[in-house]
């Protein structure tokens, strides 16, 4: 459902469970990771190492050498066997190498896969990702799940439960105010400045965009009017570069309203999920960050699991799905095309 989307990754079946076991295995499944940037050293390393005993580094792969290895020293605080990988040289190491059933990828998808290789990616160019995976056959089409998944934070899994008591649905809002600017260790990502949006539960958007920070690519601002399929209208505001960051969902309903903000508490960076109900009286509960940790550990479970079955008749978890976070970005890319046309209504294209 919308009402927890767009937030750069993505939110939509929210049902499922959180804590899934690893299959028994005689040791843990080894895989590598491909990409050594911030986010691979910041949170992929740190939270597979909190989850060593489930699963083992055996390469980090990276462009260059240097990078490489310098991803390598973090890792083998707790993976002390990891290898740096570089080049393509390295890269075909990896696809040839079958102690290897899955890779984590930052930077490059499409040769793993047709290489067999599960695969857990940072999300961009997806069409033509789509058609390469589904030339795939389907007897042995490996599983590609969406990574940095807001779908696996513990705060929208609980008020996903809380939207069910608020009745129907009467008003929606999603308002994000970032702070991706010349001091954030992300602003020289290429992919925030080469936009690839494709692939709907939102049905169509109005939106007005605008281009203030000329030290940001455009559009830095999105002001959009939105229609969910059961017929409630919503807004949603994004500023890409704010000096006071905000975070911020609110769902009314006929019984009550769910509110979701990004904060810190005890020092802990997460949301605050609360309910309000027809009396007026609120029930909140904080959830620190731990979707990474989380989205992690279903994809070991699914890899695991289906390399028991070999064949294609495992069903991986719903919410990694790459299909759902391609249904998130559609929406974002049919509010920049709404902003390019003057603000005119523009329908949701599925993938």
């Amino acid at each position: 459902m919308f009402w927890i989307i767009l937030c750069f990754s993505c939110f939509d079946s929210l049902s499922l469970s959180l804590s899934p076991c690893v299959a028994k295995m005689e040791k843990p499944p080894q895989i590598a990771i491909l990409g050594a940037g911030i986010f691979v050293k910041t949170q992929y390393i740190p939270r597979l190492s909190e989850i060593s005993d489930l699963v083992r580094i055996k390469f980090i792969w990276s462009r260059t050498e240097e990078s490489a290895k310098a991803a390598v020293e973090l890792a083998r605080k707790s993976f002390p066997e990891v290898e740096s990988k570089w080049g393509d040289e390295g890269l075909d190491h990896i696809i040839r190498d079958s102690s290897i059933p899955a890779v984590f990828v930052v930077e490059m998808s499409l040769r793993m896969l047709k290489a067999g290789k599960h695969v857990l990616q940072a999300f961009s160019e997806i069409e033509t990702a789509f058609q390469s995976y589904h030339s795939i056959s389907a007897v042995s089409r490996p599983i590609w799940a969406v990574g940095e998944n807001y779908r696996f934070e513990p705060a929208f899994v609980e008020s996903k439960k809380l939207v069910n008591e608020i009745g129907k649905m009467l008003s929606f809002q999603v308002i994000i105010e970032g702070s991706m600017n010349s001091s954030n260790p992300y602003f020289s990502s290429s992919w925030r400045r080469n936009f690839a949006l494709a692939g709907c539960e939102v049905t169509r958007v109005s939106a007005s965009t605008t281009h203030v920070d000329t030290t940001l690519p455009p559009p830095d601002s999105i002001s959009s009017l939105f229609e969910l399929e059961n017929g409630c209208s919503g807004v949603f505001v994004m500023v890409v570069s704010s000096p006071s960051p905000k975070i911020f969902w609110r769902i009314v309903g006929l019984k009550g309203t769910v509110q979701v903000e990004r904060g810190i508490k005890d020092g802990r960076h997460g949301y605050l999920a609360s309910v309000y109900g027809p009396d007026g009286q609120c029930k909140s509960s904080f959830y620190p960050f731990s979707g990474v940790t989380q989205e992690l550990k279903c994809f070991i479970h699914d890899f695991s699991q289906a390399a028991l079955k070999k064949d294609s008749s495992y069903e991986a978890e719903v919410r990694g799905g790459y299909l759902e976070g391609a249904r998130d970005v559609a929406v974002l890319e049919a509010m920049l095309e709404s902003g390019a046309k003057g603000g005119c209504q523009v329908d949701v294209k599925c993938p």
